[in-house]
């Protein structure tokens, strides 16, 4: 991989240049399946809400807004990362680890909500494996305890 660097245009700091690794598109992917998940959800309960379907319509159209709201973290996530932006591998790191208990959820919970448990915890765990990996750090230009690159 080449040691030359670019900078970020954003907060001045550089992160290597050369092919994006493999790993870093899969989170960059990953982050965004999980923010397209959580607007697709977030428009149908806003949808829901405002043609009176639930028993609580105006917590349906709350509980939609949050979630299109929060689908918009990792998208932007998504986005940093295919860009090697520094600053996406914290807020993709917080969404994997806040997808782990609702997963969880999912998974304790009975019938067809199960798939949707397994599926989360795969994805949430894929993220992490691939956003803490040695090689997605380097070519964001994350640099280790002391000021030096992570190996």
């Amino acid at each position: 991989m080449s040691t030359e660097q670019h900078p970020d245009s954003e907060t001045g700091a550089t992160a290597p240049e050369g092919p994006r690794p493999g790993r870093l598109t899969a989170a960059a992917a990953i982050a965004a399946v999980e923010g397209l998940a959580l607007v697709a959800g977030g428009i149908f309960m806003l949808v829901m809400g405002l043609m009176g379907k639930p028993d609580q319509p105006r917590q349906a159209e709350t509980g939609g807004v949050t979630l299109i709201v929060l689908g918009i973290i990792p998208l932007v996530a998504a986005r940093g990362l295919l860009l090697r932006r520094r600053w996406s591998r914290g807020p993709a790191l917080i969404t994997q680890i806040l997808a782990l208990p609702v997963a969880w959820m999912f998974l304790t919970s009975n019938g067809p909500a199960i798939p949707v448990g397994i599926a989360m915890a795969a994805l949430a765990v894929t993220g992490l494996v691939m956003l803490v990996n040695p090689a997605t750090a380097e070519a964001l230009g994350v640099r280790g305890a002391g000021g030096t690159r992570t190996p």
